[in-house]
């Protein structure tokens, strides 16, 4: 009894050793070129329904790429396709592509370019300021970034990721739909894994 107990203990931890040696860490992220990796990327938004709770809902389709420099000169581009919107309902998500929301046949694509990286003391990125453009209109974001990790794949790629925040107003960008029962304030989080190339 005692040695299968041990034998158990002996394969998981075999297992989690295993694990770690191809899996991502605290390790501060290679400097050059990542893309994005969309099946491992999340943009989500959340925006106050009549003040009783928040709506949250996502963007399907999203594509970027990451300069890493280490003398701070990174630089940072991400492509959203707004059609890809799902607000995890069919009818509404129909409204949100429409003329009184994204527009997404006369906008189909929001677009957010860096022009300035701040980077901590180690060399990771912790804000990034740059161009949203949306609904036709261009104004200046800046992210909160916080670094989640970075190193080998099981694949024998690169990867870093990176979780990103920051809070925009829907009439910035001329959507003023629905003013007294949909907030003005939208919440934004962009969860990236991106891959060295």
């Amino acid at each position: 009894m005692k040695n299968s107990i041990f034998k158990t203990a002996y394969s998981a931890a075999a297992i989690v050793i295993a694990l770690g040696a191809t899996s991502v860490s605290a390790e501060v992220a290679k400097v050059g070129f990542y893309k994005i990796d969309p099946a491992h990327t999340n943009v989500q938004f959340s925006v106050s329904h009549l003040g009783t709770s928040n709506l949250v809902g996502r963007f399907n389709k999203v594509a970027g790429d990451i300069s890493l420099k280490s003398n701070g000169d990174s630089k940072v581009e991400v492509t959203i396709q707004t059609n890809s919107v799902d607000s995890n309902h069919q009818k509404r998500d129909q409204h949100l592509r429409s003329p009184d929301f994204f527009n997404a046949r006369q906008y189909p694509v929001m677009k957010f370019v860096s022009n300035k990286v701040s980077h901590n003391n180690k060399g990771e990125p912790v804000s990034v300021t740059g161009k949203l453009s949306l609904h036709g209109v261009t104004q200046d974001v800046t992210l909160a970034v916080k670094p989640v990790g970075a190193g080998k794949d099981p694949w024998g790629g690169y990867r870093a990721g990176y979780d990103a925040t920051t809070t925009i107003k829907r009439s910035a960008f001329g959507m003023n739909f629905m003013p007294g029962g949909i907030g003005d304030d939208i919440s934004i989080t962009l969860n990236i894994e991106a891959i060295k190339q």
